[in-house]
């Protein structure tokens, strides 16, 4: 006899995409939050996932990325396959930069919708998480990038900074709602310009994005304000 989550499949998709977020469900599934590029964000159970051996442990790790097989049923999806293409274990590896990949992915899930496309979201958390990897670019530079250009995706934002600023920090705000999601992460600035920038992209979220976000209070905590 058929199960009723068998009953109510549809058809198989398939869809490249990260998980935001993924929490027990039932006896041995987990349920997943993920962002996908063909329809933005989804909910997908992963049967039998948190039992030891199975082969979905892996793809539903938060940060995992890659292509992912899914059927399709009345209100979720459910996990057949993945191929994971990025682990981002290194982050997992470094506490403060795992605090700000999280951060990431809570400002994802936000932001994004269902049913809608999520190319440029998707691209923006990948490079940015890409980004925190490297020794050349301060953390806390990605973590600003990240939130301007997130706003500027969801059309929230000035187009000059907030507050009256220098020369330099009005050229990094001009460069990151205006750059290619390809080029956002190639420079760095001073100790003060960061700082300047900063207190910019803070009054735009003060204006544009009155929520209050868990793991940015675990951020903070962790790295400071």
């Amino acid at each position: 006899m058929e199960t009723g989550w068998v009953r109510e499949l549809r058809e198989c998709v398939v869809v490249t995409g990260m998980v935001l977020r993924a929490a027990p469900s039932g006896e041995g599934d987990r349920r997943l939050v993920m962002l996908t590029r063909e329809r933005g964000r989804i909910t997908v159970f992963a049967r039998g996932a948190r039992r030891p051996g199975s082969p979905f442990l892996a793809a539903c790790r938060p940060f995992s990325f890659g292509t992912y097989r899914l059927y399709e049923g009345r209100d979720a999806y459910n996990l057949q396959g993945a191929e994971i293409t990025a682990y981002f274990e290194e982050l997992s590896a470094d506490i403060g930069r795992a605090c700000y990949g999280s951060y990431f992915l809570e400002v994802a899930e936000y932001f994004s919708r269902e049913n809608l496309d999520g190319t440029e979201l998707l691209t923006l958390v990948y490079q940015s998480l890409r980004a925190l990897l490297k020794e050349s670019i301060p953390d806390e530079l990605v973590r600003r990038i990240f939130e301007l250009k997130t706003m500027v995706l969801n059309g929230e934002y000035t187009e000059l900074p907030p507050l009256p600023v220098s020369d330099s920090a009005c050229y990094t705000w001009e460069y990151v709602t205006a750059a290619p999601l390809g080029k956002l992460y190639t420079f760095t600035v001073t100790a003060e310009v960061l700082a300047e920038f900063g207190r910019c992209v803070d009054e735009a979220k003060r204006r544009f994005l009155p929520h209050h976000f868990r793991s940015l209070d675990i951020l903070e905590a962790v790295a400071g304000p």
